[in-house]
């Protein structure tokens, strides 16, 4: 990551998309990153590093760049198609003209092998302070550690592959 220049605000640290652990990662916030057409939105405490938005659509996804998100690098309907590939749902957006992000159907649930649950589809899920939030794609720690339950941050052993 490059470093601050001397007469940049302080930021929240954006991601680096390495390979690496969100150790004990307490929920955040998303920021919203309006477009003329979209506006994405990114959760920090659920970021698991993946890299599908990086890979995908570097021209909107640049870790490189401040602001990392540049929603007007491209087409609203292809940023939509790239977010929808972030299995953790760090990523989310939301069109101008349009309705939010449509889940899956059906639902699915699939126990990756070191535990974790990836599910998409029309979701409620209840966080640790108790706030029922809609999902349509989300990455549940298995094995309890997650500083950020009920989501995975790959702190503990259903975090490792």
């Amino acid at each position: 990551m490059p470093s601050k220049q001397p007469d940049q605000p302080t930021q929240r640290k954006e991601p680096t998309h390495h390979t690496q652990s969100n150790r004990h990662t307490q929920p955040t916030q998303p920021k919203a990153y309006p477009g003329k057409q979209i506006t994405v939105t990114y959760e920090t405490g659920r970021c698991l590093h993946a890299a599908e938005c990086v890979r995908g659509l570097p021209e909107v996804f640049d870790t490189g760049q401040r602001p990392w998100v540049q929603p007007d690098g491209a087409g609203p309907e292809r940023v939509a198609e790239v977010i929808r590939r972030c299995p953790s749902g760090a990523l989310q957006y939301r069109l101008a003209e349009g309705p939010p992000e449509e889940p899956d159907r059906p639902t699915t649930v699939v126990r990756a092998p070191s535990g974790r649950l990836v599910i998409r589809g029309e979701l409620r899920v209840t966080t640790a302070d108790g706030t029922v939030r809609s999902e349509t794609r989300v990455m549940l720690c298995a094995c309890g550690v997650s500083g950020n339950q009920p989501f995975c941050d790959l702190s503990g052993p259903c975090g490792k592959e």
